[in-house]
Formats: structure tokens, C-alpha cells, sequence
């Protein structure tokens, strides 16, 4: 049963790295240069997630439906704690002396939205892919509030950070908080078919675009002076102590399986590319951010399908 999970999971995510090594490629042979990734990346931030936020609310949410759903926002906010928790336990054993922001950034901070939703894609259909789906852009209106925040702050090495209302309410969060508030007032039932198709359209774009911008940008990473050291423990901790706690923890409270599913895979996610964006917009040493998403998405590619499939297996037999 575990070999059958893992081969569905695999596969999911080795259509994940065909689009991702696309991207990768493009930007290593200067056929997407660093301006035209950082034009596709707004593009697909500003534009065509939100617009896959919206389109998928309107279709699959109410609140009848998700009478909980404000459980996955905090959620959300203990998986971030969790793993800055993790991270700081591992700088006690490696007594790290410089950079330690950086290494709790890398475990505390994943992949948690274009990942995710590829992945679940990939792997489910119907009425539990439109469910995890909600789970996903309500797990991120937390999510995208701290680490817009807090990552910044934690990345930025100052007490004193200049934090901006358009970094902590992005794009996507706005999407979900408008989208919300449409359907809570009653207004969703008023949007024309032919305002709504056109939006679809886009947001159909979303998945395929947002992973060529995460392949590029792993591409930009410099690779210098690497501590193995750190990275090692670094991996430890992000890709296989967090998932591990993570099933433990869902099987140890019997959580539903598509609600367990979804802790389990944002905790085997690799680090957030965005880590790497904040370091580059405001200019800090790449000690070890990095070294961090890079290693973290190629050693992903075997971690998330073996953590994944085993926790599939184990729902199973219970």
C-alpha cells in the first residue's frame, strides 16, 4: 500500500519538476532574463492567483459549507511556530554563531501555496480537490500575514524594518478578504458569466506559470561557500523532523484525512522561494537563504512523496 502511495505521490510531483525545470531552464539560458521573472512573477502574484482565489471561492465556498473555515488561518500560524521552534532547538545543537535569523527563516517559512496546490492537483479530483482547495487559500490568509511580516523583519536584520501595508496585505490576501466579503453580504450572486469566464481564464493559467517562476527562481540562487553543516541540519529539520512530527501528531488526534493531508504536506513543503525575493528587494547577505531553497526543493523531490505517501498508507490501515 505504501509503494502505491508513494508512486501516485511521486508522480505528482515529477509533474512538478517538468514545469519547475522549464522555468529553471529558461532563466539558466538566458531565455527568461532576471527583469522578465521578476515581470512574470507580479504577474502571476498580482494578477492570476488572485484571480484563481476568487474564480475557485465563488464556485466551491460558502460559509454554510466552511463553518470552520477560520481553523486553517491558525493553523497556519502554529505550523509557522512550529517550525521556528524546530529551527531553534537545531541552533542549540549546531551553535550556530552568525546568520541564525536566516536559518530559522528557512525552517520556519515553506513553500505553501504554488507547491501545494500543484501538488493536491495532481493527486485528487472532484468534489476533495475543490475542498482542499479552500483549505489551501484559507491556510494562506494566515500565512501570507506572517511571513510578509515577520519574515521581513527576521530577514531585514533590523529592530527598526520598514514594513509596508501592500507587503502584508498582498495581492492573494485581498483577493481572499474581497471574495469573502462578497459571499458573506450576498453580492457573489450578482457577477455576470461573462465577467466570471474571462477572470476563469486566467486563473486557469495560474499553476503552470507559477511553477516556471519557482523553477527561474531557484535558478537565480548562488550557490558559494556553502556550510554543509548548517544546510545539513537545516534539511533534517525542515524535510523530515517537521513531517514526521507532522503525521504523528494528525494520527495522534484522528484528524480527517484531507484535513490531516493538508498539515502533513505544508510541513513537508521545501522553503519559500519568496525568502529569496525578500533578500534580493532589500539587499541583505545571502549567507544562507539560498543555499537553503535550493537544496531544500531538490532534496524535496524524494522527502514530500516519501512523507506523503507514507501518511496516505497509514489513513489507510487505521
Amino acid at each position: 500500500m505504501f509503494l502505491e502511495h508513494f508512486r501516485i505521490t511521486s508522480l505528482a510531483m515529477g509533474q512538478i519538476f517538468i514545469l519547475g525545470a522549464l522555468g529553471y531552464i529558461l532563466v539558466k539560458k538566458n531565455i527568461l532574463s532576471g527583469a522578465g521573472l521578476d515581470a512574470l512573477s507580479r504577474l502571476v502574484i498580482q494578477i492570476i492567483f488572485p484571480a484563481l482565489i476568487f474564480t475557485q471561492l465563488l464556485k466551491n465556498f460558502s460559509f454554510s459549507l466552511y463553518p470552520n473555515w477560520w481553523i486553517f488561518p491558525l493553523i497556519s500560524f502554529v505550523i509557522t511556530i512550529g517550525g521556528l521552534i524546530v529551527g531553534f532547538l537545531l541552533l542549540k545543537l549546531i551553535r550556530l554563531k552568525t546568520h541564525k535569523l536566516q536559518f530559522l527563516s528557512l525552517v520556519g517559512f515553506q513553500n505553501s501555496g504554488y507547491l501545494p496546490l500543484a501538488m493536491v492537483a495532481a493527486i485528487f479530483s472532484g468534489q476533495e480537490l475543490n475542498n482542499i482547495f479552500i483549505y489551501i487559500f484559507m491556510f494562506l490568509l494566515g500565512f501570507d500575514l506572517v511571513a510578509w511580516s515577520l519574515g521581513i523583519y527576521m530577514l531585514t536584520y533590523e529592530k527598526k524594518a520598514k514594513f509596508k501595508l501592500g507587503h502584508i496585505f498582498s495581492p492573494p490576501v485581498i483577493a481572499n478578504l474581497a471574495t469573502l466579503a462578497l459571499i458573506a453580504l450576498g453580492l457573489n450572486k450578482f457577477i455576470p458569466q461573462s465577467l466570471f469566464k474571462p477572470i476563469q481564464m486566467v486563473a486557469n493559467c495560474t499553476l503552470p506559470l507559477a511553477l516556471l517562476v519557482v523553477g527561474g527562481n531557484v535558478a537565480l540562487v548562488q550557490l558559494k561557500n556553502i556550510d554543509y553543516k548548517a544546510m545539513s541540519f537545516f534539511i533534517l529539520g525542515k524535510l523530515i523532523i517537521l513531517p514526521a512530527l507532522g503525521i504523528w501528531l494528525v494520527l495522534k488526534l484522528g484528524l480527517p484525512q484531507l484535513f490531516g493531508f493538508l498539515i502533513v504536506m505544508q510541513l513537508a513543503m521545501p522553503s519559500a522561494t519568496s525568502l529569496s525575493v525578500i533578500i534580493r528587494r532589500y539587499r541583505r547577505q545571502d549567507a544562507l537563504v539560498s543555499q537553503g531553497v535550493f537544496f531544500s526543493h531538490i532534496i524535496g523531490l524524494v522527502t514530500i512523496p516519501l512523507f506523503l505517501g507514507l501518511y496516505l498508507s497509514l489513513v489507510m490501515l487505521k
